[in-house]
């Protein structure tokens, strides 16, 4: 019986944190599972965790490679099979969930200073559930307009700048004006139609969720709510302005016909121009402009990528100390540098390697300031009303299929109905 129980002791030392642990020379090991997928952002995180691991001989970390795709299922799973990773990479809107089931550390006390004071109080927000935090936000990405710059400058339009951006009326109006003959001003990318949404709805003064004073959510679908939804809408179906065919593509579906000149601007992340570097026929003329703006200004919401720590993993504290060590200014350089995003970090934002005119940099670093927490930050449920509720709505109402009618009513009603049971 003994011999039974201390060969179970010594399997759950083994195991530690899921995989991780202490092992039996005494050294601790922890898994960060990473979700980069850019060959310059994974070699940058690969050679982050071996400068650590040089330095830190008594805390190794393994890297683990892990994807996008279907990452709430992913991770669900893991943390109910007792498997989950130590150190978790993740966006910001699927972290509600997990905080509030418990599967997440609280970092409030596990943070350094120096880290709480450099990420702005507007980004913490995005991580902070009731009175904990369960992430680390560190890298963001606003969304832009990447416009074929021959093609405006012949038109004779108006270029935008983030002093003077387009307002959204303008917006519709520059677009139809550079339509015709089987070209259009812009391409939607709106396969996931929600986040492009919701996000960009905030320049317009748009809020859809709202908290009671009972801590409940609703949605409301609001005069400042349409605005974005109407334009697209109407670039669509009435000035011809915006191509039907892009309604269910991705962001990267859109750059062949960018490319080949049928759209003259189109709505993507920030991180987008990698790819555009990357595949722009030589001699394509390319730049970046602000999102348009409304009553809310450049204000646009983002749900920016985090790290967090399993409220599993016996090893916390190292586990937070290697957040640190990798969101130090430098590094944060390096990582936003790897996924062309922007860094959260007051300090690593100011690195001249970020505010180069080069590739739009400086225009990105520019709306930093006008990044707010994404409408769904902190509403649990989020994302089966995304999957069950929005998208099909959004996506039948950008196609034609519905009026503005039914789209409020879906959103509200059925919405309602959906966040109703993650409330009570």
């Amino acid at each position: 019986m003994r011999v039974r129980l201390l060969a179970l002791v010594l399997l759950l030392l083994l195991a530690g944190c899921s995989s991780g642990g202490t092992r039996d020379d005494g050294r601790i090991t922890l898994r960060f599972q990473s979700l980069a997928w850019q060959e310059e952002s994974v070699e940058a995180n690969k050679a982050l965790v071996k400068e650590w691991n040089a330095t830190h001989p008594d805390v190794r970390v393994e890297y683990v490679q892990g994807t996008w795709d279907s990452v709430h299922d992913q991770l669900l799973t893991a943390f109910e099979g007792g498997e989950a990773p130590d150190i978790i990479h993740d966006a910001s809107d699927d972290l509600a969930d997990f905080a509030y089931g418990g599967y997440l550390a609280d970092l409030t006390d596990l943070l350094p200073a120096r880290l709480k004071s450099d990420i702005p109080r507007r980004s913490w927000a995005t991580t902070t559930f009731g009175d904990g935090v369960y992430g680390v936000p560190f890298l963001q990405e606003p969304r832009v307009l990447i416009a074929n710059a021959k093609w405006l400058r012949q038109s004779g339009v108006r270029i935008p700048t983030p002093e003077k951006p387009w307002s959204w009326a303008e917006f519709r109006r520059i677009t139809e004006h550079l339509s015709g003959q089987g070209k259009y001003g812009i391409a939607w990318p709106l396969k996931e139609p929600v986040s492009a949404t919701l996000n960009l709805s905030l320049s317009a003064g748009g809020q859809l969720f709202h908290r009671g004073a009972d801590g409940k959510v609703t949605v409301r679908f609001g005069m400042a709510d349409q605005v974005v939804p109407r334009t697209i809408h109407e670039q669509v179906g009435t000035d011809r302005s915006a191509s039907p065919t892009t309604l269910g593509s991705g962001g990267s579906d859109t750059l062949p016909g960018f490319f080949g000149g049928r759209y003259a601007m189109v709505p993507l992340g920030f991180s987008y121009r990698q790819q555009i570097v990357q595949q722009a026929p030589k001699g394509f003329d390319w730049q970046v402009l602000p999102a348009p703006a409304g009553a809310g200004g450049l204000t646009q919401g983002v749900s920016p990528q985090t790290l967090s720590v399993a409220e599993d993993c016996p090893h916390k504290k190292e586990a937070a100390a290697f957040i640190d060590f990798l969101l130090r200014p430098p590094n944060m350089v390096r990582l936003a540098l790897g996924d062309w995003m922007l860094p959260t970090g007051t300090r690593a934002l100011d690195d001249p390697a970020l505010r180069t005119s080069e590739h739009g940099w400086a225009t990105g670093t520019a709306l930093a300031g006008h990044l707010r927490p994404a409408p769904a930050q902190t509403v649990r449920g989020y994302p089966e009303w995304k999957d069950k509720v929005a998208t099909p709505a959004l996506q039948e109402y950008y196609s034609g299929a519905v009026g503005l009618g039914e789209l409020r009513e879906r959103l509200e009603e059925d919405g309602n109905l959906v966040l109703a049971r993650y409330q009570r």
